[in-house]
């Protein structure tokens, strides 16, 4: 079976987790906490980012998206039994580079602006068991403000697309789901204001691959009451 290196609410890793579960793709999972990278994880991924993806009789797969391409492209011509049912990264060359963009995007712009920041101040900062320290508020002002902004963006995509990147569901719908699955279980989204995303997000909520995110829980950090509810 193939083994992957996550952590519950790294968003990158929830995506990957995703795929899989979309593809039917069992993987023996197993968590690394991302204040303590060491030496051991290091040796494997000198980038010190999760996830990280070790194929079974294959190659180790550091980062997402080597990880997401392989899992979704390349698993049916290296020898894996696995076929995948649907293609996640699309086939016709436009709709794959559209793809790759809103990867690139949630994965990298929103991460860089809302999701790494408030993973940190809210949970990272104080599991660290050296030098606690409680949330930043100017931290969290500044994603949060950002957040309306990527809210937005997503209410923009799904009210002219069927899916984010396009007719069909694709991993930029999952990479966005990492990021937003996770901002909601920190109870940051405010879903009121935003009925159009809230909607995509339930339609994704309420597939088979989404019910190992929902049984999530760390220690200490509750998620919100609605988290794992469909009808929310």
């Amino acid at each position: 079976m193939h083994r992957l290196t996550h952590y519950r609410l790294c968003p990158r890793s929830r995506s990957l987790r995703l795929a899989a579960g979309e593809l039917g793709l069992a993987l023996d999972a197993v968590e690394q906490e991302p204040w303590a990278i060491g030496p051991q994880f290091l040796a494997v991924n000198p980038a010190g980012e999760l996830p990280v993806l070790e194929i079974s009789n294959g190659p180790i797969l550091c980062g997402i998206y080597a990880a997401a391409e392989y899992i979704c492209c390349d698993l049916e011509t290296s020898g894996d039994s696995h076929t995948p049912p649907l293609n996640l990264f699309a086939t016709d060359p436009e709709d794959r580079a559209e793809v790759r963009r809103l990867t690139d995007w949630f994965h990298n712009k929103l991460d860089r602006e809302v999701t790494r920041e408030l993973l940190f101040e809210k949970l990272y900062a104080r599991m660290k068991k050296e030098g606690a320290q409680g949330p930043n508020p100017e931290i969290l002002r500044v994603a949060r403000t950002n957040l309306k902004y990527h809210l937005s963006y997503i209410s923009y995509l799904s009210d002219q697309r069927a899916w984010l990147g396009g007719d069909q569901l694709s991993f930029a719908d999952l990479a966005a789901a990492g990021h937003i699955s996770t901002l909601d279980y920190l109870g940051e989204v405010s879903w009121q204001d935003y009925p159009i995303a809230k909607a995509w997000y339930q339609r994704l909520k309420s597939r088979p691959a989404f019910r190992a995110l929902l049984e999530d829980r760390v220690p200490g950090m509750p998620a919100i009451a609605s988290y794992p509810d469909l009808d929310f």
